[in-house]
């Protein structure tokens, strides 16, 4: 499970081919990936926004930004943590993500970034 620490924020992803709601004979694609956000610093923070780059192997470099993720902008006290899922579409199945968050330190008011570990999306024929 690619995961990484960053300013004391540990950033986790699982991925999974969403077979249900892909369909590869026309070039359909859905990857679900699960993000587990764990505060281990001493210090309460805030994700305010998000920034991923995403590559697929038949289509142009994508860039996403935006406030949060899926809809929230959750606090983590010491010790917290946060898990989401989401999903991202290619044309192809093969490609990557790699990404940032934006979080903010509630009792400085400093803004910092944390770093999302790169995870790659393959269609699991495709690892044979």
């Amino acid at each position: 499970m690619p995961t990484t620490v960053t300013n004391g924020i540990r950033v986790s992803v699982k991925v999974r081919f969403a077979e249900e709601a892909s369909d590869p004979k026309l070039g359909r694609f859905l990857f679900a990936y699960r993000i587990t956000i764990a505060n281990e610093g001493q210090r309460t923070v805030q994700l305010l926004r998000r920034r991923w780059t995403i590559w697929d192997s038949l289509g142009p470099v994508r860039q996403v930004e935006g406030p949060g993720v899926v809809g929230e902008t959750p606090v983590l006290a010491p010790g917290g943590q946060f898990t989401y899922t989401s999903q991202c579409d290619l044309r192809s199945g093969l490609g990557r993500m790699v990404g940032t968050y934006t979080m903010w330190d509630k009792d400085s008011g400093e803004r910092f970034a944390v770093d999302v570990p790169e995870f790659d999306l393959h269609y699991p024929f495709l690892a044979n």
